[in-house]
């Protein structure tokens, strides 16, 4: 409420003994105002609550842009060992630098070797980045157990954000307890940035459950869903077969920014063959008309001089 100052005057009816009119003053009297809700109208109230959904939506974009990652000093120390180890390993060069040359490295990976290749490529640079005694000694001193699991997989959601992105602890079943061995992963950064899903099985999924079964002993089955470019790294289950993997039978994106996609190279030999054939039959066809011209015209010079000998 609002109290409003309004000040009276009024005239007095008698006069004084100057005779001289004077003016006195009324108290001071307070009136109630309507409250300055009621006051302010409904367009004035509607443009109010407009003025607040930037700030809403700031909050909203703030929220959605998972894409944005902040990458410290070790961050990008850890991209660029990785990225030249690849380097050295495969014979390519990349003149890119952060995760760009990551990205970058294996895609030209994807492009020179065959997918066996790819793997035992990737499986030789992470068994060379780390030494064997440290290996060995994890794997001994870290048997396979639920506490083991649980620290894998809170292991790889502090240490490994630079290189697949935000992630967190899930819990699944796993004989019959519940465990927390799942790192969840909302979206893979190396598959948001290559975009690629051989790359993802061949350079990501594949190498590294062999490395991880192989060299400390514990089976990991990863699960992209490339859908929404999450992930689900299940430390203690071992991965289905080749023949019975989702992940195995899933084909290309659309928009996949390997330039060699298979439907593109099925068309360019189809074309090169197609062209090819008609060449040949153009060859063909351009033989027998000349044939058929020189044979006409060497019978037609026969018939003239058989004429001219008769006449």
């Amino acid at each position: 409420m609002e109290a409003k100052v309004v000040l009276q005057s009024r005239t007095p009816t008698g006069t004084s003994s100057q005779g001289v009119n004077k003016q006195r003053c009324s108290p001071v009297r307070a009136v109630l105002a309507r409250p300055a809700e009621s006051i302010v109208g409904s367009g004035t109230k509607e443009r109010l609550r407009l003025k607040l959904k930037p700030a809403d939506s700031k909050r909203e974009v703030a929220q959605d842009s998972s894409s944005f990652h902040n990458d410290n000093w070790f961050d990008l120390w850890a991209i660029n060992y990785l990225s030249q180890s690849l380097q050295a390993a495969t014979g390519v060069k990349s003149m890119l630098s952060g995760y760009e040359s990551l990205v970058e490295t294996t895609a030209m990976m994807s492009k020179k070797f065959n997918t066996k290749t790819q793997q035992e490529l990737v499986m030789q640079v992470l068994d060379t980045a780390i030494p064997k005694l440290i290996l060995n000694m994890i794997k001994t001193l870290l048997p396979q157990s639920q506490f083991t699991r649980e620290y894998f997989a809170a292991f790889t959601t502090m240490f490994f954000a630079w290189l697949i992105g935000p992630s967190e602890v899930r819990e699944s079943e796993l004989n019959g307890r519940r465990e927390k061995n799942v790192v969840y992963v909302k979206k893979c950064r190396f598959l948001e940035q290559s975009n690629c899903v051989g790359m993802c099985i061949n350079l990501c999924k594949m190498p590294s459950q062999a490395f991880i079964k192989d060299s400390l002993g514990m089976p990991l089955n990863m699960v992209p869903n490339f859908d929404d470019m999450s992930c689900e790294m299940i430390f203690g289950q071992d991965p289905p077969t080749p023949n019975d993997d989702p992940a195995l039978k899933q084909p290309c994106y659309k928009l996949c920014k390997n330039l060699f996609k298979l439907p593109f190279l099925y068309n360019f030999i189809f074309l090169f063959l197609l062209m090819i054939l008609s060449l040949s039959f153009w060859c063909i066809v351009e033989s027998h008309i000349r044939s058929s011209i020189l044979s006409n015209s060497m019978l037609f010079l026969a018939q003239m001089s058989f004429h001219e000998c008769l006449i």
